[in-house]
């Protein structure tokens, strides 16, 4: 071995590098369907239903057709229904937990399920966001949003604690100077009786 020579790598494999992974496949505000194969997971799941099958996959479809989720940078709405529209919507302040999980034929067609909770005290979650092949991009996105207005939140807490405090500091200094300016008008007030007193 000699110094100052040139740096060689070993001999075998070298690690390949993994690109980073972007943060968000997505930019809000955004409209998301669900993937195809969220209706081939319906319908196998109908067949469950067994003599309820063609019931069963025919509501199944119509939700798969208009199942649509809005995300913006203050939260997520759901929407779903012909006959009967229904829309949940979560403000990302509301989250307190995110759950993935998926049974043997979501994972065979690449889907999970995204489980959101909040504190409402109840067992089942808020929203299930299902049908999104990128879960895991979508839970890290909810979870960073869940975490920014966090700490936005305990940022604002802080910020109007220190303006308290600060407040009561500038309070406490103008009664000070409040206090001198009257001392002196006093001393300045007896000065000049006196002086008259003299002449």
């Amino acid at each position: 071995m000699t110094l100052g020579g040139p740096v060689t790598s070993p001999p075998g494999p070298q690690p390949a590098l993994v690109p980073a992974r972007p943060a968000s496949p997505w930019k809000l505000p955004t409209v998301l369907q669900p993937h195809a194969s969220l209706l081939t997971n319906y319908l196998l799941g109908s067949l469950l239903a067994g003599p309820g099958f063609p019931i069963l996959a025919l509501l199944r479809y119509f939700k798969f057709r208009t199942l649509r989720y809005e995300l913006d940078e203050e939260g997520i709405t759901m929407r779903w229904g012909i006959l009967f529209r229904r829309e949940v919507s979560l403000t990302y302040a509301r989250i307190q937990d995110i759950h993935l999980s998926s049974h043997v034929v979501e994972r065979w067609l690449g889907l999970a399920r995204i489980q959101i909770q909040t504190a409402s005290g109840s067992a089942q979650a808020e929203i299930t966001i299902e049908g999104i092949q990128d879960f895991e991009a979508m839970r890290d996105l909810l979870y960073s949003k869940m975490r920014g207005t966090r700490d936005r939140g305990s940022a604002v807490a802080k910020s109007s604690s220190l303006a308290t405090g600060e407040s009561e500091a500038l309070a406490a200094a103008l009664r000070e100077v409040a206090a001198e300016v009257r001392a002196l008008r006093q001393e300045l007030g007896a000065r000049n009786a006196k002086e008259q007193a003299d002449e």
